[in-house]
């Protein structure tokens, strides 16, 4: 078939789909381990509970930064390997390397500093895999699959979930042993991530050896497709603007960085300051290099796509940022509330505390099973009677309901339950804002606009990472159930913001 015939992508069948998002499957086994398994690491190798979210910062931190890059360089990428195929192959083996060490953490002069390094290599390289996925859905299929493309894509971010999150229980009930000496990592714990990073590593090498990706000159010819975008259209148009706005970031950011002495607040906020005047900084910058003409340098280009997003893309932001805040403090603040309230220990030694960490790991099993049925079944059908919109709605208000029985529930059964409305969220989470996107975006810049998509998910894990701890100390001293209600309330903000999203579509 030559390059002029095509006039549409080929309609892809099961092992089309399943090839595309397989690889997502053995990232997503990576991030269960982070994410049920970090806090307890961070605890047991000495860090206090006002501790973790400044551990946790590199996580979002990480996303903020590599994938915007990732996503710009992705668009422009064209190699033996593809387009996006080789971001996939680099991530994926640094994040394998990232989790064969972690366990190893213990042995090291400052076992907490190491453990938070390797979290820093372990999440940049999940970002740096897990961004061109998002757009590889886009690029691969028509229009009218990209609905069903990243409901499969949920499916295996689900199934990858549960395998993350179970390792640590089910070895135990293989016979590991589940505790440790003071200071250091039970077998299930390291046994589990040295499995997670050879299931990561497989999973991705399996959608690179069974995909191909069309070429340049073929996305080109797609109907619809063809030469639609003016890729500096932005920069020009950031060339246009003062350095008020920059201006204002920097104040901002200073505002925060003198607050934190004037307010006692803690330290860790004092990176969110320098996050907001860094920004000013480089809008500035970019600014400058536009109004020189330099209309293809990354910088420029990565600022004006952000400053000239499209409308639909700006209200799902909002949507994504509270939905966001309530997953972040689940991810930190699920094994010190269960473990506190529901099996009643903070001695991370103790049998109860890893009884109670280990039931953690059955809990984001069950959503993240949940979510990999939804995925399939409840979200097309509930998408096919009331839309999208409406389904990403009503799958939100389930979730907060979800958090809000964390506040009440003491009984360790009955939280899961609890899941699964958590679960139905994080399908639709996962699923319906990308869809939405990847329907109403230029396909030849959806690396960079799914990048900057993600800053709207990072932002809010940096303002949870950074400001919650003063809150909750300020507040609630060591009662970190509280979390579970501002949880809550964020995710039942998000589903009346996600209303919004239908008047710009």
């Amino acid at each position: 078939m030559t390059t002029a015939a095509l006039i549409e992508k080929p309609r892809q069948g099961f092992w089309g789909l399943f090839n595309i998002s397989f690889g997502f499957f053995g990232i997503q086994i990576g991030f269960a381990l982070q994410n049920a398994n970090m806090s307890r690491v961070f605890q047991t190798l000495g860090a206090s509970m006002d501790d973790l979210p400044a551990l946790w910062v590199a996580a979002p931190l990480t996303g903020l930064i590599v994938q915007p890059i990732i996503g710009h360089l992705s668009d422009k990428t064209w190699n033996r390997l593809g387009r996006r195929r080789p971001y996939f192959l680099t991530g994926a083996i640094f994040a394998a390397l990232a989790l064969l060490l972690m366990p190893l953490s213990p042995s090291f002069g400052a076992p907490l500093l190491f453990a938070a390094a390797m979290l820093w290599v372990l999440d940049a390289s999940l970002n740096v895999s897990m961004e061109p996925f998002r757009a590889f859905v886009g690029d691969m299929l028509r229009t009218d699959q990209h609905s069903v493309g990243y409901s499969v894509q949920t499916a295996f971010i689900g199934a990858g979930a549960v395998v993350g999150s179970i390792f640590p229980w089910l070895l135990e009930h293989l016979g590991i042993s589940n505790v440790a000496a003071p200071g250091a990592l039970p077998d299930t714990v390291r046994f589990s991530f040295w499995f997670g990073g050879a299931a990561l590593f497989l999973a991705v090498l399996w959608t690179i050896v069974t995909t191909r990706e069309y070429s340049p000159e073929e996305q080109a010819s797609f109907a619809g497709e063809a030469a639609a975008v003016d890729s500096v259209q932005p920069v020009r148009a950031l060339a246009s603007k003062s350095y008020l706005s920059s201006a204002v970031w920097v104040a901002l950011g200073l505002i925060v960085v003198l607050a934190v002495d004037a307010l006692a607040l803690e330290k860790e906020v004092l990176l969110l300051g320098a996050l907001l005047a860094a920004y000013g900084l480089l809008s500035a910058a970019a600014i400058a290099l536009a109004k020189k003409g330099r209309t293809t340098n990354m910088l420029s280009s990565i600022v004006g796509d952000f400053a000239g997003m499209p409308d639909v893309m700006k209200r799902l932001a909002l949507v994504q940022f509270f939905s966001w805040s309530a997953l972040f403090i689940m991810w930190i603040n699920t094994t010190p509330v269960v473990t506190q309230y529901v099996f009643g220990s903070t001695d991370t030694a103790s049998a109860a505390y890893n009884d109670g960490a280990n039931w953690v790991n059955v809990l984001f099993t069950v959503y993240n099973g949940v979510a990999a049925v939804a995925a399939l079944a409840l979200l097309p059908w509930l998408s096919r009677r009331f839309g999208q919109v409406v389904t990403h709605a009503i799958c939100l208000a389930l979730g907060a309901v979800g958090f809000l029985m964390f506040f009440v529930v003491r009984d360790a059964q009955i939280l899961l339950v609890a899941e699964i409305g958590i679960g139905i969220a994080w399908a639709s989470i996962l699923a319906m804002p990308y869809a939405i996107l990847a329907s109403n975006l230029p396909q030849a810049k959806l690396g960079i606009y799914m990048g900057l998509f993600n800053i709207f998910i990072v932002v809010p894990q940096l303002l949870v990472a950074t400001v919650m701890g003063s809150l909750m100390k300020l507040l609630f001293p060591g009662e970190p159930i509280w979390t579970m209600l501002f949880a809550a309330g964020a995710l039942g903000v998000a589903a009346l913001a996600t209303l919004r999203v239908r008047q710009a579509i």
